[in-house]
């Protein structure tokens, strides 16, 4: 029989593959693919797994939403991606970190991804320039500060670094349960 975990883990990388495949073709991440996740897993859990895990999707789905629920309060990313961590973590909220942490990966991978981008259209030095501006303007009074353009904002869709980091979260758990049996 398999760990919840690596149910949990496959059914989370199946709503973040049609994810990134939405995010890659159309720039959204549709309500029908994170909504019914976000309010049926932690209903699931309850019932076949008893109270305590019921709770722990919530609070993981709260955990992984609320960080990417204040960037978008500040315009600094889209509703669906706020919904689609939330989603996963409610779905993988057998450990109540796990959305955290494909959450952290996700931006990770999204950096990597931003300064290769930057560096393909030939901004990434200009990049590292305003990234050194920012942080050498605190310490400068306001008539000595460094100009900062705008090579600081690259918008990214977030549906294929979140994919990416749900295979690397998932993958111990795939392979724990490959080998438990």
């Amino acid at each position: 029989m398999l760990a919840p975990t690596a149910v949990a883990m496959g059914l989370a990388t199946a709503i973040a593959a049609f994810a990134a495949v939405s995010d890659t073709r159309s720039g959204t991440i549709p309500n029908w693919l994170s909504l019914p996740p976000l309010i049926l897993a932690p209903v699931f859990y309850l019932v076949l797994l008893g109270p305590e895990y019921g709770l722990q999707s919530l609070a993981s789905a709260f955990l992984a939403g609320i960080g990417p629920y204040v960037l978008f309060r500040r315009e600094a990313m889209g509703g669906g991606d706020v919904k689609l961590f939330a989603s996963l973590g409610a779905v993988a909220g057998v450990d109540p970190l796990i959305g955290v942490r494909i959450q952290v990966c996700a931006f990770v991978v999204a950096l990597f991804f931003a300064l290769a981008l930057k560096a393909r259209r030939g901004r990434l030095l200009r990049t590292f320039r305003a990234i050194t501006a920012c942080l050498v303007n605190r310490f400068l009074p306001a008539r000595r500060r460094l100009r900062v353009g705008d090579d600081l904002r690259t918008p990214i869709r977030m549906g294929a670094p979140v994919l990416a980091a749900t295979l690397l979260c998932a993958l111990p758990h795939f392979v724990r349960a490959w080998s438990d049996s």
